[in-house]
């Protein structure tokens, strides 16, 4: 009653396994934590913190083999909604660091998540002295 199937099914993986490229989880977390680390230098280098930017943006040429490209353009956006952006990608390149035991850039990113929390607070901080008075 029914025909039988002549052909193979394209759905067999291992007859298209070269078909497309492969990537371990290694190499998907390196790419994945070298973009994370590419933003927060964008966002470095619109602060203007040259010495931070030169270390985000070493680890990102160990992750990549090559040097990223700086950010030049400023934005009208202002220094403590940039800071709160910086926290935010330092987080996520310190969780994709811890997932890939990443030392080096786990220290990197919790030092910047650190640098950019407490220059969010020092304004706060700073207005709360100066209404005191």
């Amino acid at each position: 009653m029914y025909e039988p199937i002549r052909t193979k099914s394209v759905h067999t993986p291992a007859d298209h396994a070269a078909d497309f490229p492969h990537r371990s989880r290694e190499e998907e977390l390196d790419i994945q934590l070298a973009g994370h680390l590419s933003a927060l230098l964008a966002v470095t280098d619109e602060l203007g913190l040259g010495e931070a930017g030169d270390r985000i943006a070493e680890q990102v040429a160990r992750l990549r083999g090559a040097p990223p490209a700086r950010h030049a353009g400023r934005t009208e956006a202002s220094a403590p909604a940039l800071h709160r952006r910086a926290h935010a990608l330092a987080g996520r390149a310190l969780v994709v660091a811890a997932s890939r035991a990443d030392t080096a850039a786990a220290i990197l990113a919790a030092e910047r998540m650190d640098a950019h929390a407490a220059a969010v607070a020092a304004p706060a901080a700073t207005t709360r002295l100066v209404g005191a008075h």
